[in-house]
């Protein structure tokens, strides 16, 4: 039976995910979230991916929770890559999202130059999202990426541990809204 997987890179972040939902918990950074959901979706049958989450805002007035249009992957040089013949995709367009662009990569944002210059390409930065929609997108299965802002992607970033509890609560009241199909495992 096809299914919705949600896809979380820490239990904190899926602390109030309904109760029934398939869930996976991969790890922090986009090798450990390329590994587990590779490996969930060799052994499972998913209509859909939603990956839940928590970003860092690049622009001062971004609060609250987004679904991502477009996810890049920030620490990866594809034009570089692909002028000396190897093709590389660092971008995915994702259907159903609200305009904004996500930004990935394995370095934790909280210094203010690299923030502007992240700022100049995305709304929002995180260390998951783009290997997640890398992985749907080999699969051909469709994938949701929602994101709660957790801080401004500067040294607030450090205060993640006292507000992820809030926008994991947040998370799953977008999952319940949206009516996420769960099946029982």
């Amino acid at each position: 039976m096809a299914r919705t997987l949600i896809v979380s890179a820490t239990h904190a972040e899926a602390a109030h995910v309904p109760s029934g939902a398939d869930l996976l918990v991969t790890g922090i950074g986009k090798v450990r979230a390329a590994m587990a959901l590779t490996r969930r979706l060799e052994r499972g049958e998913y209509k859909r991916v939603v990956n839940i989450g928590t970003a860092g805002a690049l622009h001062d007035h971004h609060a609250g929770l987004f679904v991502p249009s477009v996810v890049i992957e920030h620490d990866i040089s594809a034009a570089a890559l692909t002028a000396i013949g190897y093709d590389t995709v660092d971008r995915w367009e994702v259907a159903g999202g609200d305009g904004t662009v996500l930004a990935t990569g394995d370095t934790f944002v909280t210094d203010p130059d690299h923030r502007a210059m992240l700022a100049e390409r995305a709304d929002l930065v995180d260390m998951e999202g783009a290997a997640i929609a890398q992985v749907c997108a080999h699969y051909r299965i469709p994938i949701t990426l929602v994101k709660a802002v957790s801080d401004q992607a500067d040294d607030s970033a450090m205060d993640w541990p006292q507000v992820v509890d809030a926008a994991a609560r947040d998370l799953a009241d977008w999952l319940r809204s949206a009516g996420v199909e769960y099946a029982i495992n």
